[in-house]
């Protein structure tokens, strides 16, 4: 094929170069010299044809091997990425099938946890509760006793002044300004008596509401834990109440 291009530039060269006629645009071309390049052409014409015609059949024949190849390399393709989206789809369901035993698992023991933990806070909260009523009938009890007790040594020293005011004012009766001085320190003695039976009284009662005011105090505070525990959203029970029933 190198040749048929060669001696076509020749005979190019050939007629471009060659004399005119005037007045026409013929021209002289050396026939022999022209015949030549044309025996050329037609010699190496059909052999440069034959070598396209085996490159065209061989280029047919490559498209067709990579069309198969590029089939088979599509099918090969195809079948590994479904068994590998096959296979991830499989270790993606055993994945989560484990996440999924492992987060139930969890969830049961944090529930259990949490059940115990529960369990432990109400017995806490009524052991709290039991010994806050022992405490409770304790204090009270002995402020009760403790009341009586003063209450009673205020009403004897009472009883005991009263009637040794007596005692002098019998004594005393038989004159003016001895019955009057009697009458005076009978009536000083009854007052001092009857202050020293307020004074008991009063401490008496500051005693028993010192004694329940830290025992409210306590209980609030006992109180307002257990309900905490048991119920967070609930306010814990108030002992005002109580206090107020045990004074009245």
């Amino acid at each position: 094929m190198y040749r048929v291009f060669e001696a076509l530039d020749e005979l190019v060269a050939i007629i471009e170069e060659a004399r005119g006629i005037p007045p026409t645009r013929n021209c002289i071309v050396p026939r022999g010299e022209v015949l030549e390049l044309l025996d050329d052409v037609r010699e190496a014409l059909p052999g440069e044809l034959d070598d396209a015609q085996d490159v065209l059949d061989h280029r047919d024949k490559i498209v067709v091997d990579a069309r198969n190849a590029a089939e088979t390399a599509v099918t090969g393709a195809n079948q590994q990425a479904h068994e590998t989206v096959t296979g991830a789809r499989d270790e993606a369901d055993r994945i989560l099938a484990d996440a999924k035993a492992h987060a139930d698992r969890m969830v049961a023991e944090a529930r259990a946890h949490a059940e115990h933990l529960v369990g432990s806070a109400e017995a806490e909260a009524e052991r709290v509760v039991a010994d806050g009523n022992k405490e409770y009938e304790t204090v009270t009890g002995r402020a009760r006793s403790e009341a009586d007790r003063m209450a009673a040594a205020g009403q004897a020293s009472y009883d005991r002044s009263v009637a040794d005011g007596k005692a002098e004012q019998e004594r005393l009766v038989s004159a003016t300004e001895v019955v009057r001085a009697a009458h005076a320190e009978s009536a000083r003695l009854i007052d001092g008596a009857q202050a020293d039976s307020d004074r008991l009284r009063t401490e008496c009662d500051e005693y028993v509401d010192g004694k329940l005011a830290d025992f409210e105090e306590t209980l609030h505070n006992t109180l307002r834990i257990v309900g905490r525990g048991r119920n967070p959203g609930r306010p814990a029970t108030s002992v005002q109440d109580y206090a107020a029933e045990f004074r009245r």
